[in-house]
């Protein structure tokens, strides 16, 4: 697969998973049935319009674009320029968690980023490190480095820690073609002991991939507003749905909890390991702002390859 091909895949995917779940967010599963059928929803709207979990995965991108190979204090400086921008950007309508607010408007007082990251439990940045993953699926010592610091600025307490490198390394292992089944393992060995919290949450994938009622399955790990229980339930939606991208985010995204985080990680890890062809092109093709999404796309894999042949 082209690298191109490859980005293109992560970014859409993404972006159609967080879209798909962004309508059902907050409803309960009783009301998602009344309104979409026992199913749930099953199509993104028209235009697919996705929340600030595809937002500031955008701004991490653009901050790795503009400094991939720098040190952590150059790179996060570009994070927190790039968030603040995002935060006062009059696109900033779509609900985003007040734990992220808080941390920007913290960076933007001109607090360090080793300081100003909220000790709340969340998941807001362990859904927007993607492209660490995908930049740095070569270099995992760099991926874990960006992914720890870019989570401290805003998300602090160790379990969003550790869900933020998590996710960026799961998307290191679905490019590298891991079989999904090996993801939970790989995962607590990457992260050590940042966080039991956070294994706690893995491991409870293992408890329930046998079970036949998916929805309970899902339930039984948690409801996604922390990082580790979206980490750990896009897991386990990769796991059940590993050659069908749109079994995999619907799944996701069918729940009483945060669709659009789990859909937008369970969007990443499935595409990027799927590739572009898994992807819907009528999906794809109702996306807002796709031909930006596609531009950027394309720019991470150049970058990608610019990486890797300097280090060759």
């Amino acid at each position: 697969m082209a690298e191109q091909e490859r980005a293109r895949a992560l970014i859409y995917g993404l972006a159609l998973g967080d879209a798909l779940g962004w309508p059902i967010e907050f409803l309960k599963m009783e009301k998602i049935a009344i309104i979409y059928g026992a199913a749930g929803i099953q199509e993104p709207p028209d235009p697919a319009m996705f929340t600030e979990d595809t937002q500031t995965t955008l701004a991490v991108a653009e901050a790795l674009l503009e400094v991939a190979d720098a040190d952590l204090d150059v790179f996060m400086a570009a994070l927190a320029r790039r968030l603040v921008a995002w935060s006062n950007s009059p696109d900033n309508t779509r609900a985003p968690g007040h734990t992220l607010i808080e941390a920007v408007r913290t960076l933007e007082a001109g607090v360090p980023w080793r300081e100003s990251g909220s000790s709340a439990r969340g998941n807001g940045s362990a859904i927007r490190v993607a492209p660490i993953g995908y930049l740095y699926q070569n270099d995992p010592v760099r991926l874990r480095d960006v992914a720890y610091a870019s989570s401290i600025a805003t998300h602090a307490h160790p379990e969003s820690i550790a869900s933020a490198v998590a996710a960026a390394y799961l998307v290191k292992l679905a490019l590298d073609g891991v079989p999904p089944e090996q993801y939970v393992n790989h995962v607590i060995d990457f992260i050590g002991d940042l966080s039991d919290e956070f294994v706690d949450a893995m491991l409870r994938v293992g408890h329930v991939l046998q079970w036949t009622d998916e929805i309970a399955a899902v339930a039984h790990i948690g409801a996604g507003w922390v990082g580790s229980e979206a980490v750990a339930m896009a897991v386990y939606c990769a796991i059940r749905h590993q050659s069908d991208y749109v079994a995999a985010v619907r799944r996701a995204v069918n729940i009483a909890g945060d669709s659009d985080s789990v859909g937008c990680i369970t969007g990443s890890l499935v595409a990027a390991r799927l590739g572009l062809d898994a992807i819907p092109p009528a999906w794809v093709a109702r996306l807002e702002r796709r031909q930006d999404l596609t531009t950027l796309a394309d720019r991470l894999a150049a970058c990608k390859e610019q990486l890797t042949a300097a280090g060759a």
